[in-house]
């Protein structure tokens, strides 16, 4: 009991204030996903290009990562996120100044400041298991991640509305989404720091006993945080490289940004919405059936896209199931790490993980541009799916990697 309120009470509580803050930062973190690529294209007049922003903005998160996870374990999770968030508004301001500048290196430290708000949106999900229970821990990861979906799939749906706001003002239309970034991420950082109280991570501490914490071996936790970690980088990588150049290969076809829109947006509703169950069945399955479900369906996403060609219907499936797929990875590998993470420095290892899933990010979004240009979509969309199957180690090893549950 922590105030006369149940430990229950709390960890709802937390799971309440930190959806309501990504609800809005979702909005911010579909800005560089759905014109990034096409932002570059238009101030360079190169297609290679277009890996460049979302390759950028995921190595910025790759050092906010590290940096979010220090800070929240030495200050907590409420001053950690919020100035990961507020730093990804300064960002966001600094990719339309750039944009309305028409200088493409200017553009650049811009987006890697901007990735703070996508790093931080990624470890908002830590914040709901402070809390919870060894079977909750999946479903706290899911609703955190749910409530991304409402800033996240409009975001995408609001490229012509946000556009056409910056043009009134005189700025490059395809600098509107960014301009909207501004606000949500704000947005999502002052909700935090007012309501975010108690620390979730303090008081779970207090809520702890010491026997609790010590149940983990070292092996184990070793052989969890490099599972849980492969999981993550590997969904990640995959789904990065595919959805960056899609833009890219829509409009090759002859489809307008409009439907550009549409589509990154229910890739991005089904990277998040999926969490309504997603984390139940993980609790109830298990962490390595879900893996496997995951890399069935990473296969077949990058199978029915490198056939796709101008079918509208297809490559919209297919970026469904790559939203799809990445969820579940995503879900599960964390799940591994909260589970194999030592409690006394579970944010710090929780940001290092996300270090190597911001790293892969950027990896997937330099070289998908590269392998475009060297080759085709559809290649790189085939050669994504297959490397999906490199998740079927840790499931049908000779010694499991990953538990059962």
């Amino acid at each position: 009991m922590y105030n006369g309120k149940s430990r229950e009470y709390w960890f709802r509580r937390t799971l309440l204030v930190t959806a309501l803050a990504q609800v809005l930062a979702g909005g911010g973190l579909a800005a560089g996903i759905t014109v990034g690529s096409l932002l570059a294209r238009d101030m360079t007049g190169t297609a290679t290009a277009g890996g460049l922003p979302i390759a950028v903005f995921t190595l910025g998160s790759a050092l906010a990562a590290w940096l979010v996870g220090k800070a929240s374990q030495k200050y907590g999770r409420r001053k950690g996120l919020s100035a990961g968030f507020y730093t990804g508004a300064i960002g966001s301001l600094a990719v339309v100044a750039a944009a309305a500048s028409g200088h493409f290196l200017l553009l650049l430290p811009a987006l890697f400041i901007y990735g703070a708000g996508m790093a931080t949106n990624l470890q908002a999900r830590f914040a709901g298991t402070d809390l919870a229970s060894e079977n909750q821990r999946a479903t706290a990861i899911s609703l955190v991640l749910v409530a991304t979906t409402f800033g996240a799939v409009a975001g995408p749906f609001l490229v012509d509305v946000t556009g056409n706001a910056a043009a009134f003002i005189g700025l490059p239309p395809l600098s509107g989404p960014f301009l909207f970034a501004v606000f949500a991420y704000a947005g999502a950082g002052l909700i935090l720091t007012l309501f975010l109280r108690p620390e979730p991570m303090e008081l779970a501490r207090k809520l702890s006993t010491p026997a609790v914490e010590e149940t983990v071996s070292a092996p184990a936790v070793r052989t969890g945080l490099f599972a849980g970690v492969f999981i993550m980088v590997l969904s990640h990588f995959i789904m990065v490289a595919i959805m960056t150049m899609t833009p890219i290969h829509m409009e090759g076809h002859g489809h307008h940004l409009q439907a550009v829109g549409l589509v990154i947006g229910l890739h991005i509703g089904a990277m998040y919405l999926p969490s309504l169950v997603t984390g139940r069945l993980i609790d109830r399955l298990g962490r390595r059936v879900m893996t496997a479900a995951a890399g069935v369906i990473l296969l077949a996403s990058g199978v029915m896209a490198a056939l796709a060609g101008p079918s509208l219907v297809l490559i919209t499936t297919a970026l469904i199931l790559l939203g799809i797929g990445w969820n579940i990875g995503l879900i599960s590998g964390t799940t591994v790490i909260v589970d194999s993470a030592p409690p006394k420095e579970r944010a710090a290892v929780q940001g290092r993980a996300d270090i190597f899933v911001a790293l892969s990010g950027a990896s997937g979004g330099a070289l998908s541009g590269m392998v475009v240009a060297g080759t085709s979509f559809p290649f790189l969309a085939a050669a994504g799916g297959l490397l999906s199957l490199l998740l079927l180690p840790l499931v049908f090893p000779k010694k499991r990697i990953l538990p059962a549950q």
